[in-house]
């Protein structure tokens, strides 16, 4: 607890409430997930790096969407298993506060728009395959994913400086298990309204901004699959989009619970249940989703474990 005139230099995550045995389970738990995540991910990406049959702007974009998956599980994740690990609470110092909301800002940011930008890619693949080839070209793919980035790094830079702007003066104890926006604003003495109501709309521009093409795109894809005459066909079409499709509902859910609500200052819980929907479940199930539902992807997959199998053999 501080007095009224000190901002904090640091913070303490109270992380998970319970007894230790239930901390213990849940650490083995992420832990698996977290594990999981990464070596799921990073067989996505080898896959695609590796295998000719890969080679395609889907592929492409879903390589970068793993590598954004283990970069936003890997910015929460590590210091929520420390704090599982250690009694009572942990600290993170204001620049780590800092650094963590700005990089978990800026990836799922980015996130979003690349998969705004799969979302036309779909569009392009089913309602205009015969231009396909020419629309995404290589130019234009590296293009997507550049501006991508640069997006979600550069529109997150002034809500973060905006945020700690305030003083933390009230308690410098967080109840989350990382530094989350909202429990930082409960902290401050200062007047966080107008702020906040920014902060709001910005969600709403980033989210609604990449789930508006995400909306049109496949409303244009659905019509068309309904237009083809077998049901085959109509099944192939669509199994080009489940993916892709699944993993926009699971992701652009939990954050629309998260982010986009007038007041950032919600209670505890709700925040730390749509937290690990984003950093931990989601991560966790995006190489699932892309390979239990996707054909080429299996194919190759069994085509890697082949190629090893022999190797090991020899």
């Amino acid at each position: 607890v501080m007095d009224n005139h000190s901002s904090a230099t640091e913070f303490c995550l109270r992380g998970f409430p319970g007894s230790q045995d239930l901390r213990s389970t849940l650490f083995a738990l992420f832990f698996f997930f977290y594990l999981v995540t990464l070596m799921g991910n990073m067989v996505i990406i080898t896959i695609v790096c590796v295998d000719r049959r890969l080679q395609s702007p889907m592929y492409f974009f879903l390589a970068h969407l793993s590598v954004l998956e283990i970069l936003i599980t890997t910015i929460i994740v590590p210091v929520m298993l420390w704090g599982l690990l250690l009694p009572g609470t942990q600290t993170i110092s204001l620049t780590g506060c800092v650094v963590q909301l700005f990089l978990y800002l800026a990836v799922g940011t980015t996130e979003f728009t690349l998969l705004g930008a799969m979302a036309v890619d779909r569009y392009v693949a089913v309602c205009d395959p015969l231009r396909y080839n020419i629309i995404m070209t290589s130019r234009t793919c590296n293009s997507v994913v550049i501006v991508s980035w640069l997006f979600g790094f550069l529109s997150e830079i002034w809500p973060v400086y905006a945020t700690f702007q305030f003083t933390f003066c009230k308690s410098n104890l967080l109840d989350h298990f990382y530094c989350d926006r909202g429990q930082l604003l409960t902290l401050s003495c200062d007047d966080t309204l107008f702020t906040e109501f920014i902060l709001f709309l910005m969600a709403v521009f980033i989210i609604i901004g990449s789930l508006t093409p995400t909306i049109v795109s496949y409303s244009y894809i659905i019509s068309t699959i309904l237009k083809i005459p077998s049901a085959s066909g109509q099944r192939k079409a669509f199994s080009t989009c489940a993916s892709h499709f699944t993993f926009v509902v699971i992701g652009y859910g939990s954050c629309l619970f998260l982010y986009v609500k007038p007041k950032q200052t919600q209670a505890a819980e709700y925040n730390r249940v749509a937290s690990l929907l984003v950093s931990v479940v989601t991560p966790f199930l995006n190489p699932f989703i892309f390979t239990l539902r996707n054909d080429k992807v299996k194919e190759a997959l069994g085509h890697g474990v082949k190629r090893c199998c022999h190797l090991l053999k020899d």
